[in-house]
């Protein structure tokens, strides 16, 4: 049931289709109603009769033998109606309703989950992704039902080596890990964020083809500083305050040193930990092992395709990125990571300093305008502090729309966090930009902490503009047949790829460059036609065939640095001389695929 189907992302795309090759058998080592109850291999009423008789499983089931085909398209019946009889509902309920159903049949039948998720990803990954998980996770205590991956606790301290053991596959290849201290915009929900890295780990299923045998979502429970959860009866997590200092780097030390002793190979996503800890982390093991921060590195890469394509939107060679005037909101762990690979960018295109590329970019967070005039300046937003004079008529702590009036940038940017801080006055004085075509990215999640609605930015700002949110917003109808368009600068677009290619690469680190060729494989994704009618970036429903193409980016790059030591049967050497071509196919050929495979009993 768990092998690679060797089909082309390209055939993904559109209608969905049922295989019809024969797969080769699966060895099983449990009988009767141990399949039924273990959802990597039941395959409900989906078992032939030579089978159940192969496994013990007669009489256990209706006898009617029932398609592949004919299971999805009962389930997708059920949901359809589901759906419809919940379009009155509050959205809250509707996406919950429609998140338990998802979740009934991932509990019960792992493979036809897949296929209904590749299938629909365009309708499905906003229910068991972001907006909704973050309302999952709120409710986690009280929607769980059975456990799904791993828990390490701080009072499993000295006993990790010996728990990730306890781990039935033998094999991960990608890890989702969090601590539960900073969820979406939602704050410390403690144990309740494993449904971040569950959420998570089916888009590298879904759009990057990680075999789900080989996934392993993680929480790292060091305590909560939310008083509702540790008064919550039905709280599932340690009831004590969070860790701190060297206390909490012991725990996440002794994590990572376990991992990487059972499966050298495996990749760890840190995924929201809090500020503090989000880039301490990051600089503490990522030339140790093979991980990245999502919300540093993932959220930056999309944000910088989308940048790199505003400058295509004004008609523009993207060499003009480096005269884009950027102001981003939010000085956070995601504000940070985009304006280092920003400057990052600036600095390569311009043949220049990181410090000489700075002078484009204006950051603020709940002070105001962050300048190195600021009493305890934090050391990770220093390196983007402005000189105090440096721009006539604006001192540190100046507010929003000071700024946005003086500076008059050619994109604004927010990751703070605030829903609604892009407010009338800020969006029309956008208006006054210097650039024809102004870029408005409210990037923050869930949707309610959004900086601004993509309706409220049309009508203020203009009809010209280019809009990104980080959570979905449908596009604006502007009359005279005219479109705003919606671009959902979705870290989906990235991450899954990054995972892959590095994977395949076999690299044991991941570095700038790799997430550098990523961003740039993304934003060159779009045509000319696409950019100047406002699209950045490209239909969910094309996910694997981006997923290809950015895993084959950062595959190349980590040849290009010597970094990668190949996979499986394919070695460095082969991997050094494939053309572009030829890696992208390498690349889907890997993409797992579902379908229903035979199995055959062993003792």
């Amino acid at each position: 049931m768990w092998n690679f189907a060797r089909i082309a992302a390209s055939s993904l795309r559109g209608t969905r289709r049922l295989s019809t090759a024969i797969p080769g058998p699966c060895i099983v080592h449990k009988r009767g109603a141990d399949i039924l109850h273990d959802p990597w291999f039941n395959k409900d009423t989906g078992f032939p009769l030579t089978e159940r008789d192969r496994l013990g499983l007669r009489g256990l089931l209706p006898p009617r033998v029932i398609s592949f085909g004919q299971q999805y398209d009962r389930f997708m019946q059920s949901y359809r109606s589901l759906e419809k009889n919940t379009r009155n509902e509050p959205e809250s309920v509707s996406s919950l309703s429609k998140w338990r159903i998802l979740n009934r049949l991932h509990d019960r039948n792992e493979t036809l989950y897949y296929r209904v998720l590749i299938d629909n990803i365009k309708d499905f990954a906003p229910i068991i992704y972001t907006p909704t998980v973050g309302l999952v996770c709120q409710n986690y205590s009280g929607l769980f039902r059975r456990p799904r991956g791993m828990y390490f606790s701080a009072k499993d301290k000295g006993e990790m080596m010996s728990m990730i053991y306890n781990w039935p596959a033998q094999k991960v290849d990608m890890i989702v890990l969090t601590d539960g201290s900073r969820i979406l915009g939602l704050g410390d929900l403690g144990v309740q964020g494993i449904g971040i890295p569950i959420g998570k780990l089916d888009m590298y299923v879904a759009a990057a083809g990680i075999n789900p045998q080989r996934i392993l979502p993680v929480m790292l429970d060091v305590g909560t500083n939310n008083q509702k959860l540790l008064e919550d009866r039905l709280y599932l997590g340690l009831r004590q305050p969070r860790l701190e200092g060297e206390e909490y780097l012991e725990i996440v030390d002794e994590f990572m040193e376990a991992v990487f002793t059972r499966w050298p190979k495996a990749i760890v996503q840190f995924e929201d930990f809090q500020f503090k800890w989000a880039f301490e982390t990051l600089q503490r093991y990522r030339t140790r092992f093979c991980m990245f921060n999502d919300d540093i590195q993932g959220t930056a890469g999309v944000a910088l395709a989308g940048l790199l394509g505003t400058v295509r939107a004004q008609g523009r060679p993207l060499t003009d990125f480096v005269k884009q005037k950027i102001v981003v909101v939010g000085a956070g762990s995601a504000g940070l990571g985009v304006l280092k690979q920003a400057v990052q960018a600036v600095s390569r295109m311009a043949g220049n300093s990181e410090a000489a590329a700075n002078s484009q970019f204006y950051l603020l967070d709940k002070d105001g305008l962050v300048t190195k005039a600021r009493k305890n300046l934090d050391p990770a937003a220093a390196p983007f502090a402005k000189n105090p004079g440096e721009i006539d008529g604006l001192a540190e702590g100046a507010n929003l729309l000071e700024v946005v009036r003086k500076v008059r940038p050619s994109v604004l940017l927010g990751l703070s966090g605030v829903g609604g801080i892009f407010n009338e006055e800020v969006l029309k004085a956008m208006r006054e930009s210097d650039s024809p075509t102004p870029a408005i990215f409210a990037m923050s999640n869930p949707t309610n902490n959004a900086e601004c609605t993509a309706a409220d930015a049309f009508k203020h700002a203009g009809e010209n503009i280019v809009f990104a949110s980080g959570s979905p917003f449908t596009n604006v109808d502007l009359g005279n047949g005219k479109i705003g368009h919606v671009n959902q600068a979705n870290n989906l677009y990235l991450f899954p790829g990054i995972g892959l290619g590095t994977l395949l690469s076999g690299a044991r680190f991941i570095t700038d460059g790799m997430l550098q060729a990523a961003a740039e494989c993304l934003a060159s994704y779009m045509t000319d036609e696409e950019i100047q009618n406002g699209i950045l970036y490209p239909s969910i429903n094309s996910i694997r065939h981006i997923t290809a193409e950015v895993g084959a980016a950062v595959l190349q790059a980590a040849v290009a640095e010597e970094l990668a030591e190949g996979h499986g049967d394919m070695g460095p050497r082969e991997l050094m001389h494939m053309s572009k071509e030829e890696t992208v196919q390498y690349v889907r050929g890997n993409m797992w695929y579902p379908i229903y495979s035979p199995l055959v009993h062993e003792k």
